[in-house]
């Protein structure tokens, strides 16, 4: 599926947000030799999903090479690698995985250039993928990246188009500190148009995707493609919505955010994970800090307080979509009218989507 949010003026080429971020990986790797690959699967057939296709056979095995089931050492040898002086990219099938080595992450690599006095730099990325796929359950598909943008001496990143994904890894290995770069699967096959041309660093800068006047919608990763489809809802009942991607969740960019909502007195914040102590919870408390002196509206949506379902039917049920964000969105607008839910069909990505991961 293409999500266009540019048009190409350099000849660049289309890709999905996978091959972006491979593309970014690999234009490291062959740029700075102390940019490594660590991980497992990386060395598989299908490369992560292709995030890594084949990087051990253009770089070597020293480079680019699969590790044991082992979370909390593998993450161990790669803040050490950091400390010694290499950049290495530690990639987690799956983020949840990535609870078994929180020790390592935030006791160790959050924190030892603060522990040190600065005299340390830790530059190290963690890739995990997130969210739903094919019924994965509750211990596969959950969304954490709120948990990071807790610690501080973490950075997060979540790019939800495959334009920032390119940009977003290219930053984040060249970073000095620690960066947790979250995927959600649904994103992987999307398709954008991605820059050939090198651009400055992004870190801590959002992207107003779509600009509009009557509310503003900040979509969070996935969320970020399914608002997209929500503002084409609200199109054709004469609702303007500016749509925000925070790209980077830590730092975030909220002055972006709140001078949007400054015009448009609403915000909506759809974040496909939890509420409580969520990273939506964490946006609209900084814009209402900042405006609660103004007459503004704010929302959020999210899952609700369960684990994550199994079946496909409840999956459908318990993520926000399209039509559940045009019909909160609708009422934050028009509250005054009859409650409008929009009928759609299930999205190109979700419907295909295959796994394994």
């Amino acid at each position: 599926m293409k999500i266009f949010t540019r048009m190409s003026t350099d000849n660049s080429p289309i890709l999905t947000y996978s091959q972006a971020i491979f593309e970014g990986t690999k234009q490291e790797m062959t740029r700075d030799e102390s940019v490594f690959v660590i991980g497992q699967g990386v060395d598989d057939p299908k490369g992560t999903l292709g995030t890594t296709l084949n990087l051990h056979k253009e770089f070597g095995l020293k480079r680019s090479f699969d590790v044991p089931i082992a979370e909390d050492g593998m993450l161990g040898v790669a803040i050490g690698a950091a400390m010694a002086g290499l950049r290495p990219i530690n990639v987690h099938i799956r983020l949840d995985f990535m609870l078994l080595c929180m020790n390592q992450l935030i006791n160790m690599a959050a924190k030892s250039s603060y522990m040190f006095g600065g005299s340390t730099n830790l530059p190290l990325v963690i890739r995990g993928a997130t969210g739903r796929s094919w019924g994965q359950g509750s211990q596969h598909s959950q969304a954490l990246h709120s948990f990071f943008m807790h610690i501080p001496g973490l950075k997060v990143v979540a790019p939800s188009l495959a334009s920032d994904a390119k940009d977003a890894m290219i930053d984040a290995i060249r970073d000095d500190n620690p960066v947790v770069f979250i995927e959600h699967r649904m994103l992987y096959g999307l398709k954008d148009t991605v820059s050939k041309n090198e651009s400055p660093s992004k870190i801590g800068k959002s992207r107003i995707v779509k600009e509009g006047s009557d509310l503003t919608i900040v979509g969070i990763s996935h969320m970020l493609i399914e608002s997209l489809r929500a503002h084409e809802l609200l199109k054709a009942k004469g609702i303007s919505s500016e749509i925000i991607d925070p790209v980077w969740l830590s730092p975030l960019d909220i002055d972006t955010i709140i001078t949007s909502v400054r015009k448009t007195k609403k915000l909506l914040v759809v974040d496909g994970a939890w509420l409580t102590c969520g990273a939506s919870s964490e946006i609209c408390m900084q814009v209402i800090e900042a405006l609660q002196h103004e007459n503004i509206t704010v929302e959020r949506l999210g899952f609700a307080n369960t684990p994550c379902p199994t079946t496909k039917s409840l999956e459908n049920l318990f993520y926000p979509n399209p039509s559940t964000i045009a019909s909160k969105a609708f009422n934050m607008v028009e509250p005054s009218k009859t409650t409008w839910i929009p009928e759609i069909e299930e999205t190109e990505e979700i419907a295909n989507f295959k796994g394994p991961f």
